[in-house]
């Protein structure tokens, strides 16, 4: 019922911006007004629907939900020692199916570690989406991924802030990829610290917990 109710309003708010879009005249120059075009209220509680709805892809994400642990690989610089930690990690569906939370808990560097992550797949723009948090920072990553089914993972793409120097971003670039049932591996890329070219900066080995 609360999800008939939100896609009524969405499609109400839709066909609202329409009628009550103005009118600019031959001075608007811009596209999303040329292109712009009349929505009924059928066609929009429809589109609101598929857009609402968890699809194969939200089925896919539900079957990682449960307990896992995590054996971590970083490296700080190209050739550089690998350091080595554990952690541990709980997935669950949220809103109805439509989203992965998954909550880390661990140590890194001697000290206590905490993370959460929300990953979804946008039945609009066909990508997966994702946001990461920690308590190593203040700041939330946020990427978009495509799915790719030969290889069973998932490619993240984002940008993130250079915190070695300030006022600039670098891209980063996760690849999380479905072993098994059991196994998921997820492997992070990063501009190294002396060339500035993409290396691996940490592999997570997640094996679910029986």
């Amino acid at each position: 019922m609360k999800n008939l109710l939100f896609i009524v309003i969405a499609a109400f708010l839709l066909t609202a911006c329409e009628k009550g879009k103005p009118d600019m005249g031959k001075e608007s120059t811009g596209s999303d007004s040329a292109a712009w075009k009349p929505v009924d209220s059928a066609t929009a509680v429809k589109a609101w629907t598929e857009y609402a709805t968890p699809g194969e892809m939200h089925k896919m994400l539900a079957k990682s939900d449960g307990k896992w642990t995590g054996e971590t690989t970083m490296w700080m610089e190209e050739g550089g020692k690998p350091i080595k930690s554990t952690s541990e990690c709980t997935n669950k569906m949220i809103f109805g199916g439509r989203y992965q939370e998954s909550v880390h808990t661990g140590n890194m560097w001697g000290m206590p570690f905490e993370g959460r992550s929300i990953v979804g797949y946008d039945n609009a723009t066909k990508k997966f989406v994702s946001t990461w948090m920690d308590n190593m920072g203040t700041g939330i990553m946020y990427t978009t991924g495509d799915w790719n089914a030969s290889k069973k993972s998932i490619e993240f793409k984002g940008k993130m802030p250079d915190i070695a120097r300030p006022g600039k971003e670098c891209d980063v670039r996760e690849v999380f990829t479905f072993v098994d049932d059991n196994t998921q591996i997820m492997e992070m890329y990063g501009p190294g610290s002396k060339t500035g070219k993409e290396m691996k900066t940490m592999e997570i080995k997640f094996t679910r917990k029986k």
